[in-house]
């Protein structure tokens, strides 16, 4: 039972190695000890106020950003209303020009037409003429003294204008 119960000696010597040991922790390791603790304990509350910081500086950038996307949103449907009006007025302008265009065709072409319809005339004036004047020729030839001839001729005359057109 010895190894259960120590003696007064080795009770007293423990007692003084741990004195001394206590003493050494007190005097050398407790402070350095908590030196690292109030240290780590720093650090540790500097890292959670930057983490504040940093939460604050990303909720006011976010912020931010949310104003930069509405003010591009608001600039976007600006420009987009500015180009739906630039493209009603290139389209209106179009119509115009090509009206005015059409215009210009269509009175170049009626001036034309009146052209062509005067010297149409004018060729059926002249071919009339040419005409009446080949028939009296002819009839100044013949002498005409019957109507069976002046039927005859005038049939012929007919049958060369056809002929000729």
């Amino acid at each position: 039972m010895e190894l259960f119960t120590p003696d007064f000696g080795l009770i007293f010597w423990m007692f003084v190695a741990f004195a001394i040991l206590f003493f050494i922790l007190y005097k050398w390791g407790w402070p350095v000890i908590i030196k690292g603790v109030e240290s780590r304990a720093d650090l540790i509350d500097s890292g959670v106020e930057y983490a504040k910081n940093a939460k604050e500086q990303l909720d006011n950038a976010q912020a931010t950003a949310r104003e930069y996307i509405e003010q591009a949103r608001k600039q976007q449907a600006d420009i987009l209303r500015e180009a739906d009006k630039m493209k009603t007025q290139i389209i209106e302008q179009a119509r115009e020009a090509a009206g005015q265009e059409a215009k210009k065709v269509m009175d170049a072409a009626k001036v034309s037409i009146e052209q062509e319809r005067k010297e149409a005339q004018l060729q059926f004036r002249n071919e009339v003429s040419s005409l009446a004047m080949a028939v009296a020729e002819k009839v100044v030839r013949k002498q005409l003294a019957d109507d069976e001839r002046q039927t005859k001729l005038v049939d012929s005359l007919i049958d060369q204008i056809e002929n000729q057109n």
